[in-house]
């Protein structure tokens, strides 16, 4: 699952074989597959915030995919992080509301333990540096006040974004083993907003595209 929407535009400049698409009433996901160590992994793009990436998430679940990686971006909650790093979640704090239909109240949920050790062992086999640390999951990227970033990262969080939490949540529901890496997008650690990362990096994101196939190969 790549939120990375430079890299799917550059599949589909490829002429990369499309294999099903995924519909929405914005329009249409095609999910391309790239062929790789003589396996077909299907990509695509599950779309922007929690409640569409995980319908997209259960319709491939559905459509036969049985392990899964996520990239995308995300935003650094402390200075010890610049834009460009690689992160990865070890959990997600559940401030949205779509994993609350597949799993219990709870404060946190995580990634598949497999699918976690998979990636970061990809990532140093890579000599990749990353990151690994809580994410915060929010529908409101506009309510990131300055109090509760602060609650957050005193939670442990180092990044924010829109959909880790209900994808774990749907991924322990479905028995499908799903790890994710992010790209620093954007820096809200300061006292004014950085988002100058939204554009760049392309070379970094390519490169996780690889690392995930990779991964989702060995899992």
């Amino acid at each position: 699952m790549c939120f990375f929407g430079e890299v799917i535009r550059r599949l589909a400049e490829e002429e990369t074989p499309v294999l099903w698409e995924l519909r929405a009433a914005h329009g249409v996901h095609p999910v391309y597959g790239v062929e790789a160590h003589g396996e077909t992994v299907a990509v695509f793009h599950p779309g922007v915030g929690a409640p569409l990436a995980a319908a997209f998430f259960e319709e491939a679940i559905e459509t036969g995919c049985r392990a899964f990686v996520g990239i995308g971006m995300a935003g650094g909650l402390v200075p010890e992080l610049t834009i460009g790093n690689v992160t990865v979640p070890t959990g997600a704090i559940r401030d949205e509301g779509t994993s609350y239909h597949y799993a219990p109240p709870s404060r946190e949920i995580g990634p598949t333990p497999g699918a976690l050790r998979t990636i970061e062992d990809t990532l140093t086999r890579r000599e990749l540096p990353y990151v690994a640390g809580r994410t915060w999951t929010t529908d409101a990227p506009y309510r990131e006040t300055r109090g509760k970033v602060a609650r957050r990262v005193a939670e442990g969080c180092i990044t924010v974004e829109m959909e880790a939490s209900a994808l774990f949540a749907v991924a322990a529901f479905r028995d499908v083993p799903l790890g994710m890496m992010f790209l620093t997008s954007d820096d809200l650690s300061g006292e004014t907003w950085d988002g100058s990362g939204f554009r760049g990096h392309l070379e970094t994101r390519e490169l996780l595209l690889d690392v995930a196939i990779e991964a989702v190969l060995r899992l």
